[in-house]
């Protein structure tokens, strides 16, 4: 296959050029064509944008399809919340001048919805939580409660202002969450639709604001924000660092070879592999999501290593020459092999996150991995082609002589050949220096602590991570988190024996039938639904009553059915919301736990105001017909879907709201298991059935998926490659040799990162998995290339003078363009790109470098490795 590409390549340069343009060409309409013109796409794929990190689990993740359930079952919506301070003023914002500001503000918000499809998005105005939205609760004389709004109108007076703050301190359900504990900062929560609104609320919001004149300070905080936030700027951010890359590495070249026309060719190549991948992404229907996003700048340095080895050889070769069809099929036949080879590992580390239970990083891997090989593929039938097509004097003067190279590139030369003598001649120092690292990097790799938080994805000084610290200092937390109960199955003798007992005044055939129908029920999953159904079906049965004997016989089996229902009420029984009440003290008691609000806040603070506000009354009520009573009351307020926000109609599911002053997954992790190890050694817990959800908990749940399947990826990929070396060389013990110095490397950077205290987060896993197929590309070329040299010359003192001759010289300048090519990474304010650019370029370096100087002290040392028979020509 060599020789056909490359007499093809050769012979037919305006043909590859044209097909491959072509192809390119094509790609790029496939993709345009449909997301300009989305009424006539013929069925083609438009762009289609995913900034939700909830789709970093798949839909039908257990722990994801338990979120959306218990968030529709009780109407929970993902909030965004704003923060105001008045620390100059004297009472904080219970003011005037600011309350009137945050009623304009609510108003709006109230206000900021859109149409989309068939619905709308935007700000769920019913369910705002402001002073001016929901109403105090107040007793009206023994046994009856008022209901009216907190702020029904902005206050004119400090002591009107300082009225409101008293108001929303008394209730416990707003003390802390949306009045600081010191009454001077409020928090105003904005349900949304869908998390995707909440960067245009968020604007529109910021819009509002800046038309205010006092010098109060307004914060925008929450996940969804945080989230949404995190995907506009991502795509910024890489509209800027790609083409940066892109032009760093053209820089680079032209340094390294000073002619302008040769390295175009590998622009080119970056470009065709990075729109083909791209087209091919878009066009098989898949979205660009937070990790997709980042694949032209993964593509763009991987796809010029191949076309920079060959030129590195075409620049050494030529000026002996002269003749570039001679040169260059020279230079593909040394090359053709380890190119290859180093394309294909590099293309199996990225397909192996397709290991991964993360659809966006199963996404990225692939279409990494498909990039890397359109780049070898596109060099290999390219560069020659373009050289090809060169005006014959665009190479006068080009390359160099072996005695030229020195001089012109004499500092690297002459630290290549002193540092291959110190390797090859000092090589049980350097081992030894690699055992030392070894130890380092185990002390270190058990100091790492696996952590995530989205909101610390932002450099300390953005607006998102200023508005988290203040308004977590301050409020009870912004972070929520849900813990939701389940009574226990109803069964068959509390539920289908007293309706079979009220029954007996039926045909028999008729309480066979019903007998049939209440035998038939599963318990387990015996919920409203089933119930409704069942229900329907005795009330038709009873509306076809052919007598009034038979429509009271049918009524009763109706009453009884109702009534069995209803006594599986078990959140109304006061011993539940007690144990209910112990669990949030428990819950309380955790670290970073805010605030903890349920059914019991609820009803406390109605009975404490049927009894003309007695303090001493603020507690369970005694009976369950006591607690039904004081819950009805609730009927009769502004909001009274609030109460199905804490349970479900038929009080058989109730929900905890916690809020945690920290979003870090490990905070989120340690609640969860303390809390379960309580459950787990409780009476009440052996009754129930707990299930936790919300974004907070979502986020452990994907990071624990993303540590796992990162592991599993990389030991796949690492054996997948460990087997590709020992196919290439032929040998076993120099495929295990080529790993030497990419695991050495990813040992000591895990290694740095549990010394440094950094956190094993998103960026820090995907590491090892993306290094691995890039870095062993050194050890390929090295290893290659020596043992050409000692087959030439017969003994590794030869062999390794001249590997560290043009070979060297070539992977010290792929070292260079690599390592350089992901550092304008660093210029994003994301810190997940920082975290990229600065460890997949330090592992790049680093592996190159322990590539230069434990390879030939390793080749020096193992006596049986260097002998021939073990150095099987490539």
């Amino acid at each position: 296959m060599k020789h056909l590409v490359l007499d093809f390549a050769i012979k037919r340069p305006k043909s590859v050029f044209a097909v491959s343009i072509g192809l390119a060409a094509i790609m790029l309409a496939l993709v345009v064509w449909p997301s300009v013109y989305p009424e006539r796409s013929f069925g083609l794929n438009a762009v289609q944008v995913d900034t939700d990190p909830e789709n970093m689990l798949p839909a039908d993740e257990p722990a994801r399809v338990t979120h959306n359930r218990l968030k529709e079952e009780f109407g929970l919506k993902d909030m965004l919340v704003v923060g105001v301070t008045a620390d100059q003023e004297e009472n904080g914002v219970f003011n005037p001048r600011t309350l009137k500001d945050v009623d304009t503000l609510v108003s709006a918000g109230e206000n900021m919805y859109w149409e989309k499809g068939d619905g709308h998005i935007g700000v769920i105005r019913a369910d705002i939580i402001a002073p001016s939205t929901v109403d105090t609760i107040e007793q009206a004389g023994l046994g009856s409660v008022s209901f009216r709004w907190m702020m029904p109108e902005p206050p004119t007076t400090d002591a009107d202002a300082l009225a409101i703050a008293k108001a929303a301190a008394n209730l416990p359900m707003y003390d802390g969450s949306m009045v600081s504990e010191d009454q001077k900062a409020l928090a105003l929560y904005f349900p949304l639709t869908e998390k995707g609104a909440s960067y245009k609320v968020a604007t529109e919001l910021k819009k509002v604001i800046a038309e205010f004149d006092g010098e109060d300070s307004y914060y925008i905080a929450g996940l969804p924000v945080a989230q949404d936030q995190f995907g506009k700027e991502m795509f910024v951010q890489m509209a800027i660092s790609a083409p940066a890359a892109m032009a760093l590495i053209f820089v680079l070249m032209w340094l390294f070879f000073r002619n302008l026309k040769l390295i175009v060719s590998p622009m080119i190549v970056a470009m065709l592999a990075v729109i083909i991948s791209m087209g091919l992404l878009v066009a098989t229907g898949n979205t660009i999501h937070i990790m997709s996003s980042m694949i032209p700048i993964f593509i763009m340095p991987i796809a010029v290593l191949d076309a920079v080895h060959i030129l590195s050889d075409f620049f050494d070769k030529y000026p002996i020459h002269h003749d570039r069809k001679r040169t260059i099929r020279e230079v593909m036949a040394e090359l053709w092999s380890p190119m290859l080879f180093t394309s294909i590992t590099t293309s199996v580390g990225f397909a192996s996150l397709a290991l991964t239970p993360i659809p966006p990083v199963q996404t990225f891997g692939i279409f990494v991995a498909v990039g890397t090989f359109l780049a070898w593929f596109f060099t290999v039938l390219l560069m020659p082609a373009y050289i090809m097509l060169l005006p014959s004097g665009s190479l006068e003067g080009f390359g160099s002589s072996e005695a030229k190279a020195d001089n012109e590139e004499g500092w690297m030369s002459s630290m290549l050949r002193a540092s291959g003598r110190i390797a090859f001649g000092r090589a049980k120092l350097i081992l030894l220096a690699a055992v030392g690292l070894i130890v380092f990097s185990a002390f270190g790799i058990s100091k790492i602590v696996i952590n995530d938080n989205p909101v610390k994805w932002f450099e300390a000084k953005h607006e998102i991570r200023v508005a988290d610290e203040v308004m977590n200092e301050r409020l009870a937390g912004t972070y929520m988190a849900y813990l939701a109960f389940e009574a226990p199955a109803l069964d068959a003798k509390s539920f289908g024996a007293p309706i079979e007992a009220a029954a007996t005044d039926l045909p028999a055939e008729s309480r066979q039938e019903l007998a049939d129908k209440l035998s038939a029920i599963d318990y387990g999953s015996f919920d409203e639904k089933a119930f409704l159904a069942l229900q329907d079906w005795v009330v038709d049965s009873q509306d076809n009553a052919e007598s009034d004997a038979l429509w009271d016989a049918w009524d009763k089996v109706v009453i009884s059915m109702e009534d069995a229902w209803a006594a599986g009420a078990y959140f109304k029984n006061p011993a539940a919301l007690r144990e209910l009440e112990t669990m949030e003290a428990f819950i309380l008691k955790q670290d970073h736990v805010g605030k903890v609000v349920g059914l019991p806040e609820v009803a406390k603070t109605l009975h404490r105001e049927l009894f003309e506000g007695d303090p001493e009354r603020y507690r369970i009520q005694d009976t369950a017909s006591g607690v039904a009573q004081s819950l009805m009351t609730y009927e009769s307020s502004h909001r009274p879907q609030d109460l199905w926000h804490f349970v479900t109609p038929d009080y058989r599911k109730v929900v905890l709201w916690i809020q945690l002053s920290s979003g870090d997954n490990r905070d989120m992790s340690h609640l969860v298991t303390n809390v379960d190890k309580y459950l787990s050694e409780s009476e009440f817990g052996s009754e129930v059935k707990a299930e936790w959800f919300g974004l907070t908990y979502i986020n452990v749940i994907w990071q624990e998926q993303m540590v796992a399947g990162m592991m599993n990826a990389f030991l796949g990929s690492f054996v997948t490659v460990l087997i590709l070396m020992i196919l290439l060389f032929r040998s076993f013990w120099w495929g295990v040799l080529s790993m030497v110095p990419l695991a050495l490397t990813i040992a000591v950077m895990y290694g740095i990162i549990g010394w440094i205290g950094k956190a094993y987060d998103m960026p820090v896993a995907v590491l090892s998995s993306l290094s691995l197929g890039l870095a062993v590309d050194y050890a390929i070329h090295f290893i290659a290339r020596s043992r050409e040299s000692f087959h030439k010359h017969g003994n590794w003192s030869d062999a390794m003078a001249e590997a560290f001759g043009d070979p060297a010289r070539a992977i010290t300048r792929n070292i260079i363009v690599i390592g350089l090519g992901f550092s304008p990474l660093l210029l994003a304010p994301l810190v997940p790109y920082q975290t990229v650019g600065i460890l997949i370029s330090s592992i790049l370096i680093l592996a190159g470098l322990t590539t230069l100087i434990l390879l030939p002290a390793l080749i020096s040392v193992i006596p049986w490795i260097g002998k021939s028979k073990n150095v099987v020509k490539n």
